[in-house]
């Protein structure tokens, strides 16, 4: 079994900014394509500050960067972050692994009984 660990500050803000469903809509979202904090707005159905305090969250958790347009500074674009979506996935794995293990263990002791 691999042992992939999650620092617990990781995984606090991780899991806290996907507590909320708005903000696990925009990472679904952001996950087909780069969007800007517009877009985003209109898909969810937020407000453009509501929005803003939702990709702060993101962004602090390391879910997403954002990139300014060289031409217009206000202009931004938000991305994905694959990392911190692979780094929970595999700790994520490690646990399925670790209860896959337990429960074939249970199962093999049980028809053991029979």
């Amino acid at each position: 079994m691999s042992n992939y660990q999650l620092a617990d500050a990781d995984a606090d803000q991780l899991f806290g900014a996907l507590a909320d469903p708005t903000r696990r809509r925009i990472v679904q979202l952001l996950g087909t394509r780069p969007l800007r904090p517009g877009e985003l707005t209109s898909a969810v159905g937020t407000s453009p500050p509501t929005m803003s305090r939702h990709l702060r969250v993101l962004l602090r958790a390391g879910l997403v960067t954002d990139e300014r347009d060289a031409a217009d500074a206000r202009a931004r674009i938000f991305r994905l972050r694959m990392e911190p979506v692979a780094g929970l996935q595999a700790w994520l794995g490690q646990l399925q692994e670790h209860w896959d293990t337990q429960l074939q263990a249970f199962k093999d002791h049980v028809e053991g009984q029979r």
